[in-house]
């Protein structure tokens, strides 16, 4: 079983252990839990691309059609699915001492595709775009509350 030492005591990584006395999880280090959704987000987007029947997969995904309005207004309706597609080309980052952000363009290689999706529900009041990584995260976490 793998272990990590810090400040001079070794502990599990990624080890199962009661907190509560009710039931055991495991630790996920941040990074893992950010490259999990990243993974996650992907198939999701990937599964919807490519299903011929879009309702049965959001359906099948436990996407909700309709949701409670968190102002209190009336109930809001799924209408959209959007996609956007970036490319990362570049980054830039502040720059010790000056006001100017410091830019590193990337050669061709280096240039990252992202794609992501966004869940659009409107009423006669209000629309709300869900970030497709909120929703996957939410219902991970509800399915890992469940075993």
């Amino acid at each position: 079983m793998p272990h990590d030492i810090v400040n001079g005591h070794i502990g599990h990584i990624g080890h199962n252990h009661p907190h509560d006395g009710e039931h055991l999880h495991s630790h996920m280090p941040d990074a893992d839990r950010a490259e999990e959704l990243k993974v996650l987000t992907t198939q999701f987007i990937d599964g919807f691309m490519d299903a011929k029947d879009k309702m049965a997969y959001l359906r099948l995904a436990g996407v909700p059609l309709e949701k409670a309005d968190p102002a209190g207004g009336p109930a809001l309706k799924l209408v959209d699915v959007t996609l956007t597609t970036e490319w990362q080309v570049g980054t830039a980052s502040p720059s010790f001492g000056s006001k100017e952000l410091s830019y590193l363009p990337y050669p061709g290689p280096m240039v990252t595709e992202r794609t992501n999706m966004g869940l659009v529900y409107v009423s006669l009041q209000t629309k709300q775009v869900e970030d497709v990584r909120t929703f996957v995260k939410t219902h991970a976490a509800a399915q890992g509350a469940d075993t």
